[in-house]
């Protein structure tokens, strides 16, 4: 969760929500206030930009030295006013304007968020990376494209992990999250140290672990801050309880692997048994008729050894379990709320259920927000 106060997170039902917007055309050197007429912000874990919004500025300059889809950066905050204490402003997004429209009063903005220049970086011809650290690969990428761009390397991720020489076909994003090259090979620097890229609020190039329910609960969701009855869905689409991860030495030796991780948790509906790889009749000689496996498989040369490879499974793993039970709410908007976060949500009297935040979409100035959550079967 962003940095909130204590104050501010308890007074969410009842605090002034003003809004700011700023606005520059030099790279982020220099910004300009700009008022707003309206606005929508969506953070979203599941989007190639992390946080996209539309936003109406008013009576902004427009063309070469003012508001244009060229080069305009926007920034946006939404407040948080509570009583005798100055505002509060929580970052909305760092954005790229994605297409803008002239209105009577200003300009209406479709804005994306920083990931969407390096995604439109293609490399001009194919080259090699590497072979050097993780993040010193990464960075180079990154930084061809957004010069003295901030990049954070969050806990947990081992941006130290040696990279082997790698062809980058186009796809510059592809070659730093998560794709194949034209010859299907699968690439990703993020992926590969099992851990995902994005640009957080604050348009930081952030490589931070893939999210689990293990994670700290950051907000608690009672039903007296839920203003709609929660939808819950379940659905077995995209469920796989092993993966199978194989890599590459980068010496042209024997390939690395495959590492493995499954469901070991025999209190799971998603179980896959106690060793589905070295003993798969095992369910069936014990009496587990309800065991089913459902395997997948991750093949990446940038894998150079087994340890890495574990890494890569579990967090493959914890992606795939954490998608089948899916709650739909609408709260009380909290803007520091993260794509990612972990919270408590009580769905019946009584009842409290942790969910991983996926998008959690709201008004700028509004009082609620829609959040779209899941769980891990086997919490169920």
């Amino acid at each position: 969760m962003l940095p909130i106060s204590a104050q501010a997170l308890a007074a969410l039902d009842s605090c002034r929500r003003p809004v700011r917007a700023l606005w520059s055309n030099d790279g982020g050197q220099t910004w300009e206030p700009a008022r707003v007429g309206s606005g929508t912000v969506t953070p979203d874990r599941t989007a190639e930009c992390r946080y996209s919004a539309a936003v109406e500025l008013l009576d902004v300059p427009r063309g070469r030295n003012g508001i244009n889809s060229v080069t305009s950066e926007v920034r946006l905050f939404q407040g948080l006013g509570v009583s005798r204490q100055a505002i509060e402003w929580i970052p909305a997004g760092h954005y790229v304007v994605d297409r803008l429209r002239r209105t009577r009063l200003g300009a209406s903005l479709d804005l994306l968020g920083r990931e969407e220049v390096i995604r439109g970086a293609d490399l001009p011809r194919a080259r090699t990376v590497g072979p050097d650290t993780a993040q010193a690969c990464a960075e180079v990428l990154i930084g061809e494209a957004l010069p003295a761009a901030p990049v954070s390397w969050r806990a947990g991720v081992d941006a130290a992990t040696r990279m082997p020489a790698f062809v980058v076909d186009e796809d510059r994003w592809a070659a730093l999250s998560g794709g194949t090259d034209t010859s299907g090979t699968s690439t990703g620097i993020a992926t590969s140290l099992g851990a995902e890229v994005y640009a957080d609020a604050n348009g930081t190039i952030t490589f931070a672990p893939v999210p689990t329910l293990d994670k700290p609960v950051v907000w608690r969701i009672p039903r007296t801050r839920a203003t709609t009855e929660p939808s819950l869905e379940e659905t077995s689409e995209n469920l796989r309880n092993l993966w199978a991860v194989l890599g590459d030495s980068g010496s042209g030796g024997a390939p690395v692997g495959p590492a493995y991780a499954w469901d070991n948790d025999p209190t799971s509906i998603t179980y896959a048994g106690p060793s589905p790889v070295s003993d798969p009749l095992a369910p069936q000689r014990l009496g587990m008729p309800g065991v089913r496996v459902r395997t997948g498989r991750y093949t990446s040369p940038l894998v150079t050894s087994k340890a890495q490879g574990t890494i890569v499974a579990r967090a493959q793993l914890a992606d795939s379990l954490g998608i089948q039970s899916s709650l739909t709410l609408t709260a009380v908007c909290n803007p520091a709320l993260e794509p990612g976060d972990v919270v408590e949500v009580e769905v019946e009297d009584g009842i409290w259920e942790r969910h991983l935040i996926d998008s959690s979409p709201y008004t700028l100035g509004g009082v609620s927000m829609t959040c779209q959550t899941r769980t891990t079967t086997r919490r169920v």
